[in-house]
């Protein structure tokens, strides 16, 4: 009898520690889902805040403004006990994220966004990755060995996102999706003009433009990570630094002192949503997520959050979805997985050889620490 009772314990616990290892390696799936629902959000939220009238660069500016006060608040609650010092070439990155990041990358982003629609602005943002590879390529920060399968699927995947791309950029087309009757007559005719409009195209480019600053601005913060090993203190000190300088930019570029007036409406929500949302609980929540799985695992999400801005774009803001959308968003999606996979293939190296001597093994892991790409922190 007692032995039966025991065996029920152990029977219990068994469960219980299947349950609990459920749900550990659940979590983060759905904190990348939870992300991919604040991205596509905040491309609904900036696309209403602009069609009101709001100045992009007072939004750039506010923004990056919350972004500091969250992230500061992040960084006195888990990084209080920090030790590193910040020297001269540290200030002197953080100035450069401040300018890649605010200045260039987020004005030009809301630029483009102004010019397009949020399904097609977060549909190009899936080449954010394929740039993150070709900089990196380029300042020598990843390897290629064409005598690799991985290296040559980066190659095709890099050819086929760009591909893709310009397809957007260059053709609108019919309209697939849409909410709005439009007789077939109607629809035929205004086909040339929505294949070749000049603000489309304008601001496609913009928008291309915009991801290459911020795959840059990844790009250093992963190099000055290293230097400076406090994630969400570097954070902080990159918004403030993109707060002061998009400041000084809208003194020069916007002189209407209305433009800075916040009212309770979506002028105050998408500074608050952008800096609270994106800079403060998404960074954090992809911080965690890389340190668990990895950057290549959160990425993979990247295209869930065009799905679901399609979708609000739809419901929400009465968008139509055009083919040339559909078409490019495909090919850059199956690039961008090609890409996933060469790196994912890469990792997994060391480990085919466990019967290495230690001294290969000790060899090979720098190499493969040195060539990894923190895509998003």
């Amino acid at each position: 009898m007692v032995l039966k009772m025991e065996g029920q314990k152990e029977r219990v616990r068994g469960m219980k520690s299947k349950r609990e290892m459920f749900i550990e390696e659940s979590i983060p799936y759905i904190l990348c889902i939870l992300c991919s629902f604040c991205g596509a959000g905040y491309f609904v939220v900036s696309k209403v805040s602009l069609d009101k009238g709001m100045s992009r660069y007072v939004l750039v500016a506010y923004g990056y403004a919350f972004g500091t006060l969250a992230t500061a608040l992040l960084a006195f609650i888990f990084e209080r006990n920090n030790n590193c010092k910040i020297t001269i070439p540290i200030l002197r990155n953080v100035f450069f994220l401040g300018l890649l990041g605010a200045v260039l990358g987020r004005t030009m982003f809301y630029m483009g966004l102004e010019y397009t629609s949020q399904t097609f602005t977060s549909a190009v943002s899936n080449i954010f990755p394929v740039f993150t590879f070709v900089l990196a390529v380029l300042f020598r920060m990843e390897k290629l060995d064409m005598s690799k399968n991985s290296s040559r699927a980066k190659i095709v995947g890099t050819v086929v996102s760009f591909t893709g791309a310009t397809i957007m950029t260059l053709y609108k087309g019919i309209k697939v999706i849409s909410i709005h009757a439009q007789d077939t007559h109607d629809q035929s005719a205004s086909t040339s003009k929505l294949s070749f409009d000049k603000d489309w195209i304008k601001g496609s480019v913009i928008l291309v433009a915009s991801y290459l600053s911020i795959a840059a601005f990844y790009l250093l913060q992963t190099a000055t990570v290293k230097m400076y090993a406090a994630p969400l203190t570097l954070t902080t000190l990159s918004c403030l630094s993109g707060t002061l300088l998009s400041t000084i930019m809208t003194a020069i570029l916007d002189h209407r002192a209305a433009s800075w007036r916040l009212s309770w409406d979506i002028t105050l929500l998408a500074p608050l949503y952008s800096g609270i949302m994106i800079f403060g609980i998404v960074i954090y929540i992809q911080t965690i997520v890389i340190r668990k799985k990895g950057p290549v695992f959160a990425i993979a999400f990247s295209p869930l959050s065009s799905i679901i801005a399609a979708i609000m774009g739809l419901l929400i803001l009465g968008e139509d979805l055009h083919l040339g959308c559909v078409i490019g968003a495909t090919m850059i999606i199956v690039g961008v997985y090609a890409i996933l996979w060469a790196k994912n293939e890469e990792e997994k190296m060391p480990l085919e050889h466990p019967n290495m001597p230690e001294q290969d093994v000790i060899e090979i892991k720098p190499q493969s620490d040195k060539g990894r790409l923190d895509y998003v922190i």
